[in-house]
C-alpha cells in the first residue's frame, strides 16, 4: 500500500489516504501509520468501511485495548473493547437532552484526554463514525496541539514546570461537574481517590515535551486550591487557545471508540501498577446516584 499524507493544520493533524482496510494491513504500512501519528498527533482516515470487529482488530495493532467499564447502563455495543460515543440508546432512540446520560456526556464538550482519570492511562483513541449529522449541524470534535503548546510556553513557565514537577490529580466526575455544575451540584468528586499524572511530560514517540492538562484535572499536589486552580486555568487556556485553522471532525450520533492502553514510561503516572476503577467503582457510582436523587 502506498500512503498519501496530507497535513490539515500548520502544526499538527493529517489526513491519510491509500489504506485498504478490507485487507490485512502490511507491517510496513502499519509502521508508516505509527510514524505519522507520532509526527502529527491526529490522523484522519476517510471512508474506511470498518465494522465493529475490524475496528477492534485495527486498534489492536497499536497495543492492548481498554475494555468498557460496567457503569450499570446497558450498552448497544456487543464488543467490550468499544465505547459508545454517540447519542443513541440501546433501543436505537436518540437520548434526550434531559436524560442523565446526556448531562454526563456534556463533560465531553471540554478539552480532555481519554482515560487520564484511570491509573493506567490511554495512548491512542481510535474513533469511528458510523453516522453523523449534516454539515453545519454541530457535533464537531476539536483537537488541541499540546506539544506545540509546550513549545509556545514562556520560558519561566517551562522552567517552573520542569523544576517543580507538578502532579495533577484526575477525576472523571470533576470534569462532569465542571461541564454541568447545576446537575451535579451535590456531588463532591474530591471525596474519592483520583489518578495522578505529571503535568509536564515527554512524548516518547516524537521526543517532544507535552502539556498534560485535560479537564479531568481536579487539583495539583502541593499547592493550595486557589494557586493550583490559577496555574491550571492558565495552562488549560494556553493549550486550548484557537491558533490558525481549527482541526475538527463531525462526531455525533453514532460514534464508537477503541482505546489503546499506554505502554510508555508515563503509562501509570504516579499510580500503583494495579488496575483501579477510579470513575465507576461501586462506591463512586453509589455516591453519584445519591447526589442526583438527594
Amino acid at each position: 500500500m502506498s500512503l498519501t499524507i496530507e497535513p490539515l493544520h500548520p502544526t499538527f493533524a493529517a489526513k491519510v489516504l491509500g489504506v485498504d482496510f478490507s485487507k490485512p494491513i502490511p507491517v510496513e504500512t502499519l509502521e508508516a501509520i505509527k510514524a505519522a501519528i507520532a509526527k502529527y498527533g491526529v490522523l484522519v482516515f476517510p471512508a474506511t468501511g470498518l465494522d465493529d470487529e475490524r475496528h477492534v482488530a485495527f486498534a489492536e495493532h497499536f497495543g492492548e485495548l481498554e475494555r468498557r467499564k460496567d457503569t450499570g447502563a446497558q450498552s448497544r455495543l456487543k464488543l467490550p473493547e468499544l465505547t459508545d460515543q454517540g447519542n443513541i440508546d440501546a433501543s436505537g432512540n436518540i437520548i434526550g437532552s434531559a436524560d442523565p446520560r446526556a448531562q454526563i456526556s456534556k463533560g465531553n464538550t471540554l478539552f480532555h484526554v481519554d482515560s487520564s482519570f484511570n491509573a493506567h492511562r490511554a495512548s491512542y483513541s481510535i474513533l469511528l463514525a458510523h453516522e453523523i449529522p449534516p454539515q453545519g449541524a454541530g457535533g464537531n470534535t476539536d483537537y488541541a496541539d499540546t506539544r506545540t503548546a509546550w513549545d509556545d510556553l514562556p520560558e519561566p513557565w517551562k522552567e517552573e514546570l520542569l523544576s517543580k514537577n507538578y502532579i495533577a490529580n484526575h477525576s472523571f466526575w470533576h470534569s462532569r461537574k465542571t461541564a454541568c455544575p447545576e446537575f451535579f451540584a451535590k456531588l463532591t468528586p474530591g471525596n474519592h481517590p483520583m489518578s495522578k499524572h505529571k503535568i509536564a511530560q515527554l512524548h516518547e514517540p516524537s521526543g517532544r515535551m507535552n502539556l498534560f492538562v485535560p479537564s479531568h484535572c481536579h487539583h495539583i499536589d502541593g499547592l493550595c486550591e486557589d494557586e493550583g486552580k490559577e496555574k491550571w486555568d492558565f495552562l488549560y487556556k494556553h493549550v486550548t487557545q484557537d491558533k490558525g485553522t481549527p482541526v475538527v471532525g463531525n462526531h455525533k450520533r453514532d460514534m464508537r471508540r477503541a482505546t489503546v492502553l499506554d505502554s510508555g514510561a508515563e503509562a501509570w503516572g504516579l499510580n500503583e501498577k494495579v488496575e483501579r476503577d477510579f470513575a465507576f467503582a461501586h462506591e463512586v457510582m453509589a455516591d453519584v446516584f445519591r447526589s442526583l436523587s438527594g
